[in-house]
């Protein structure tokens, strides 16, 4: 059925929810997961008329926190998935926007199944805020599953 399984984590409490979720039916169906963190690519400090945003994180400096996240984020997944007995990869990426990075993922790792959570925002909470598990599902090929 589904032999490689990409679930998406933010290192976030709901995101453990989707790891289980992901690992569970891997398990149930012979299948492999792969973790995937995609980080938001750093963004030089903007002067403008009469304003300036300084900053003291330099781009190696964003980059190594941004790995070290990723690195713990994916540690909950390799985790779950020894627990398990599952196979686990792991994918760290950088995309200007996060939906973009998990269907790239999915699509490199040759996944054949999404598994993500959801925060269930509707209304202008939705609209305002927008919502990434939306995103993939509207532009994926792919199967996703949403975790609540």
């Amino acid at each position: 059925m589904y032999s490689q399984i990409l679930v998406s984590t933010d290192g976030s409490k709901l995101s453990q929810k989707a790891i289980r979720t992901a690992v569970r039916l891997a398990k149930a169906t012979g299948g492999a997961v792969t973790g995937a963190y995609v980080m938001a690519p750093y963004v030089p400090p903007a002067y403008g008329e009469g304003v300036m945003y300084a900053t003291y994180v330099t781009p190696k400096r964003y980059k190594e926190a941004c790995e070290r996240a990723a690195k713990k984020a994916l540690a909950a997944v390799e985790v779950e998935a020894q627990a398990a007995g599952v196979g686990c990869r792991k994918a760290m990426l950088t995309a200007d926007n996060p939906w973009e990075g998990i269907i790239k993922a999915a699509k490199s790792k040759r996944c054949d199944l999404i598994v993500m959570a959801s925060h269930g925002r509707r209304g202008l909470a939705g609209l305002v805020l927008g919502s990434e598990t939306v995103k993939v599902l509207t532009h994926s090929k792919i199967p996703v599953l949403v975790c609540r």
